[in-house]
């Protein structure tokens, strides 16, 4: 804790606050608060390398390459850590009393004077709350002077400024201290980078009317005008053919990032919309439009992309915002930009993902001034929307709002079944790419569902369900992994593995590139190993799903956190409760859990059923789906091993595929020979074990005549042959 040497050194940093302070070398690296890298709960460790640039591969023109950070680009370890007090607004609340701030509530956040600026005169009447201090994390933002940081540092410049008897601290104190000398100089080439693009690209006005309208078709803003363009700032850069979004932020309103919009032709003549960010996504904190809106203004509309918020300001004139990562996550430290609105209308998109977003950035603001705009054909994506001319103002006042109550009736329930029937695919959720016989069982992977997995010791479980969950991870979904059994360096090892599919033990010189493409992927790694209590991990998963909108939690495995209860109660109690607050927390908090349980001792030439998994049948019953790793432990030759789907709650299909093992990747997947790669099951209540058993006899009796056939063929045609030959000797005789 560096608390007490702050301290100690603060009587000559204040004295100098008007220049920057060198950094003693007998201290250690201090952690210094600032709008580039905001210090959160989650341990990130942080391996800084030089950026990339952007080829042709990224859609762009190789004729002119600028530095791309990457996007999801987070630290080489993302890992959460959550403290051992959980802190509450209570806390928080009566340590600013202790210290006599004054504070008000907010929606998420807590109003306070700013420390960092010198107070209004007394009797001014100008108090100014400009210091937001999140609710749920601690975490704080000075909107005037963008200094920011976690709760434990407020409390450190706070007793700061208490100690000295001074009624402010200055900012640039604290800015003063950066962690590294490559970080400072990655962070002044990402500002090159960003002058250099923007004083290259060219405003709307300047090009020429046939190149204005070939740019709008390309990307579709026929609608937008060039005034709506030159009112949000946005312009064009011709060397890759971009739209270029500017984030400007401070009082000042000094550029302090890009966004890149560009569009590509595929082979099937579809066009495809890549983005990039400078700096990279990690610290791109741009509400896109934020400083068009006004101090008195009460409402907003929160859009997922620029341009449905251009669109949207056009057609509404409302203040519209561009939220900087879509419909993937909405990060805490843009919240007190949001504080000042007391209806806020979340219009992220046209599709059934848009709108599950929109229901779990709602808790985040607020459900009571929160509304919605339900996804359907008159109500697309506000530039869709905009193109066929519909009447987006209408759409907007017609929005729902986020709270609902505890009793509803089919009247407040009729649109959400009407939507469910007219996007089946979108409902069923997010399709596996590498094991594509799961979607026809399981038909997708839902938010707010509990899957149990379990299968025979040494089987692979561990090794199955990362690539299970890095499949997911891939297409976006925001993955936190929770494993007790092994370590996460060995985890992430087995994974980065998977995700190359070959051995880099032998190709080291790829590791790098690999690894660069590996640190995109929206996964984070929990701390934990071996035996842990409930409530601290629970803790840690809720964390996890408010500052990165998680909706993927994996737990390896349950019986390690069994070890932390009461020894005195019963062993299969605990785990019945251990299973039920998965089961809460997977509901409450719209994420799935995929939790792996060992199975009770069976013999090697048994398979396992859904009673097999250790325990009550608690665990079977709270759970959406259970999944079997079957293991034909006498067996040697390839197709040992296969998935079986016990249980699925979405639509009962039931079912079992092999899968091979590759042990040069460590990747499961299913054989491509054969025609008989699946077995489909509709599993009756009462009868389901007589079916399947009826089933495996049918395909073990059609696979017994199968070689039957073939043989009575070639022997039909063998004796044919022979009469010819026969025949043409008697004639040549």
């Amino acid at each position: 804790m560096w608390r007490s040497r702050f301290l100690r050194g603060t009587g000559c940093l204040l004295q100098g606050a008007g220049c920057i302070p060198c950094k003693p070398s007998h201290l250690p690296p201090l952690r210094y608060l600032s709008f580039y890298q905001p210090c959160l709960h989650p341990v990130l460790q942080r391996s800084c390398r030089a950026p990339t640039c952007y080829s042709s591969e990224n859609c762009l023109r190789p004729a002119f390459a600028f530095y791309f950070f990457r996007k999801f680009r987070k630290d080489a370890k993302s890992i959460i850590d959550f403290p051992a007090q959980h802190l509450t607004v209570t806390d928080i609340k009566q340590y600013l009393r202790s210290k006599d701030i004054p504070f008000h509530d907010g929606y998420s956040c807590l109003h306070a004077p700013s420390i960092f600026m010198e107070p209004a005169p007394e009797g001014s009447g100008k108090e100014n709350y400009s210091l937001f201090i999140n609710k749920t994390t601690g975490q704080f933002l000075c909107k005037e002077t963008l200094v920011e940081g976690s709760w434990e540092d407020l409390q450190d410049c706070i007793e700061v400024m208490l100690n000295e008897g001074q009624t402010s601290i200055g900012p640039n104190v604290l800015l003063g201290f950066p962690e590294s000398l490559e970080e400072q100089e990655e962070r002044e080439m990402e500002m090159k980078e960003v002058q250099r693009i923007w004083s290259s690209s060219m405003p709307f006005s300047d090009l020429l009317d046939e190149e204005v309208q070939l740019i709008k078709t390309m990307f579709q803003i026929g609608k937008l005008t060039n005034a709506t363009l030159k009112r949000f700032g946005v312009r064009f850069f011709k060397p890759t053919k971009s739209l270029v979004f500017p984030w400007f932020s401070g009082r000042d309103s000094c550029l302090r990032g890009v966004k890149l919009l560009s569009a590509a032709m595929k082979g099937d003549r579809r066009v495809v919309y890549t983005e990039a960010t400078i700096p990279k996504i990690s610290n791109y904190h741009n509400l896109f439009g934020l400083p068009l809106i006004g101090r008195k203004d009460s409402e907003v509309v929160l859009t997922g992309r620029e341009v449905d918020s251009m669109a949207v300001s056009q057609a509404t004139g409302l203040p519209s915002l561009a939220l900087p990562r879509g419909v993937s996550c909405l990060p805490p430290i843009l919240l007190p930009y949001l504080e000042q609105f007391k209806k806020v209308t979340l219009w992220l998109g046209g599709d059934m993902r848009s709108w599950e977003a929109s229901k779990i950035f709602s808790r985040k603001l607020g459900l009571k001034r929160s509304s919605l705009i339900r996804p359907g054909d008159f109500q697309p994506c506000p530039s869709e929307a905009l193109a066929q001319g519909r009447n987006l103002a209408r759409i907007v006042k017609a929005s729902i709002p986020a709270a609902h109550k505890s009793i509803v009736s089919f009247k407040q329930l009729r649109e959400d079944v009407y939507g469910e029937l007219v996007n089946v695919e979108q409902v069923a959720g997010i399709h596996w790419s590498r094991f594509p016989e799961l979607n026809r069982i399981l038909k997708g992977h839902r938010k707010g569902e509990l899957t149990v997995f379990t299968g025979p010791t040494g089987s692979g479980k561990t090794t199955f369900i990362s690539e299970f969950a890095l499949d997911l991870c891939i297409q976006g979904v925001n993955t936190l992994w929770g494993s007790f059994e092994i370590n996460n360096v060995r985890l992430a090892k087995i994974m980065l593995t998977q995700f190359a599919k070959q051995r880099l033990e032998e190709n080291l010189d790829q590791y790098d590139m690999w690894a660069d493409k590996f640190e995109d992927l929206p996964l984070y790694f929990m701390t934990f190993h071996g035996q842990q209590n409930i409530k601290n991990v629970l803790d840690t998963m809720q964390h996890a799903v408010y500052l990165y909108d998680i909706s993927h939690v994996i737990i390896d495995n349950l019986q390690f956190m069994m070890g932390q209860e009461n020894l005195s109660v019963d062993k299969f109690a605990v785990q019945d409760h251990i299973i039920g607050a998965f089961r809460k927390f997977a509901t409450n908090s719209c994420c799935h859990v995929t939790l792996i349980i060992h199975p009770r001792k069976e013999e090697d030439d048994k398979e396992l059923q859904t009673a097999s998994i250790f325990g009550t049948a608690k665990a079977s019953q709270e759970a959406d789906n259970v999944l079997i790793l079957q293991e034909k432990k006498l067996v040697t030759c390839p197709g040992r091993r296969s998935l079986q789907v016990a249980k699925n709650r979405f639509d009962g299909d039931v079912g079992i595929f092999p899968l091979e093992f590759n042990k040069a990747s460590l990747t499961f997947s299913a054989p491509v020979k054969g025609k008989q790669k699946l077995r489909m099951v509709k599993v009756d209540k009462n009868n389901s074990t007589e079916e399947i058993e009826e089933t495996e006899l049918k395909e073990k009796s059609e696979k017994a005549l199968k070689p039957a056939k073939a043989k009575t063929a070639k022997t039909v045609k063998r004796s044919a042959t022979l009469k010819d030959t026969t025949d043409g000797e008697g004639n040549n005789q």
